[in-house]
């Protein structure tokens, strides 16, 4: 998907200038900056979405010399409002890439940004406001939740008994459980436990010791996230239960796909949610300032089902991820 947006976005603006076909000011010698904003590499996840953002970053400055790009990391959300107001106040950005650290706090800053006439492009984790930007990228959240679901129907009997590590507390999570929830009622599944595990496989691990402490009996574990099921196997693993339950996590993180590949009773599935969504939206947020392409709206990233059968298409041994 990255590969196939970026020589998309390369082959519109040589043939802009090949046809004469009138580009932005900023295409034709004024220099327009993004600022983008993203978490810290906090968890595998976020660190394989710092690499793309940087790798695409380099891509896209070689490309488009009139692109100029401010990259900022936060650890927390107060460092990632300062480090939006600071683009806006010091570096005079034209337009703001931002996957929100939460939803909720992020909303009204980011609603100032768009105030003050700049782009707004919102990655993965939406704000609480609908309407605020002017592009949204994200992975399928409502598939991500739907998919999982469907595995835990289709392969536990009425009557298990399952718990459910959440993420941070944003609007995607809620649409991932959401979904979650939806398919599998009517099946008979108990949810015993569903507490946040902010998608950080530390915090999981002590969630799932929570767990397992309160649980005599446990079948199954939503893990939601691969960095999150590699703390629930630890957890589970020194209470020497690994043989009865089983984990689906999600996100694609190369070790567990590893497993899904090597058959592992106890990782039989995964479910795709790429960081190299960062890079689509660097892209397409780049097309508004180097051709006349609409590039406002909506671009989701479908949620697949990942198996023994088809893991090798999602194993890239060579990712930071």
């Amino acid at each position: 998907m990255e590969r196939r947006t970026f020589l998309t976005t390369a082959a519109i603006g040589t043939a802009a200038a090949a046809t004469g076909l009138s580009l932005p000011a900023m295409a034709q010698g004024k220099k327009a900056v993004i600022g983008v904003s993203i978490p810290s590499a906090t968890h595998g996840f976020m660190g394989g979405l710092n690499w793309h953002a940087q790798d695409t970053i380099k891509r896209l400055k070689a490309t488009y010399p009139n692109l100029e790009f401010v990259l900022a990391t936060a650890g927390a959300v107060g460092k990632q409002v300062n480090d939006i107001e600071d683009m806006v106040a010091t570096r005079n950005i034209d337009a703001l890439v931002v996957l929100p650290f939460e939803s909720e706090p992020l909303t009204s800053p980011v609603k100032a940004v768009k105030d003050a006439g700049k782009w707004v492009t919102v990655v993965d984790r939406g704000l609480s406001q609908a309407g605020i930007e002017d592009l949204y990228v994200a992975g399928d959240n409502t598939a991500f939740g739907r998919v999982s679901g469907e595995y835990f129907k289709a392969n536990l009997k009425p009557g298990a008994k399952i718990v459910v590590l959440r993420g941070i507390p944003t609007t995607l999570d809620n649409e991932r459980v959401e979904a979650f929830q939806a398919a599998i009622a009517g099946s008979g599944i108990e949810i015993l436990d569903m507490q946040h595990g902010n998608w950080n496989r530390d915090k999981a691990f002590s969630v799932m010791q929570d767990y397992l402490s309160k649980h005599k009996k446990i079948d199954a574990v939503w893990a939601a996230d691969d960095d999150m099921a590699i703390g629930v196997m630890e957890a589970i693993a020194q209470s020497g239960r690994q043989k009865e339950m089983w984990i689906v996590g999600g996100a694609g993180m190369k070790q567990i796909i590893k497993r899904v590949m090597d058959k592992d009773t106890q990782i039989p599935v995964d479910v795709s949610y790429p960081p190299a969504l960062i890079s689509t939206a660097l892209e397409v947020t780049a097309l508004n300032f180097v051709s006349a392409t609409p590039v406002y709206g909506r671009f989701i990233i479908g949620s697949t089902l990942i198996t023994a059968e088809n893991a090798a298409q999602f194993y890239f041994p060579d990712s930071p991820f």
